[in-house]
């Protein structure tokens, strides 16, 4: 073959491949990477999860009531120890 002809041939065929290729790739590398970021997850799994959530706002409730009875319990207790806490009243001729 003709060295004029083959240098612009490699060179058109060369401008093609990458033309094409590179949008190839990079759909072959978006697909890859859609699949790993998605992982499928049974729904059994899924099931659990929704119980597990469940369970801790119950448990998120109680604990604020418990709470709740704590700061209620200790006002009584802080309450009924005030009086006690006064000066006992003077005795006369003291």
């Amino acid at each position: 073959m003709n060295e004029d002809i083959v240098i612009p041939v490699a060179f058109f065929i060369t401008v093609i491949v990458i033309a094409v290729g590179i949008p190839i790739a990079r759909a072959i590398a978006r697909a890859i990477d859609r699949k790993t970021l998605t992982p499928a997850a049974p729904p059994e799994l899924m099931q659990r999860f929704e119980r597990m959530e469940q369970s801790i706002d119950a448990i998120a409730v109680e604990v604020e009531r418990i709470s709740e009875a704590q700061r209620f319990t200790t006002k009584l207790l802080s309450e009924r120890a005030a009086p006690e806490r006064a000066l006992p009243p003077r005795e006369p001729g003291a």
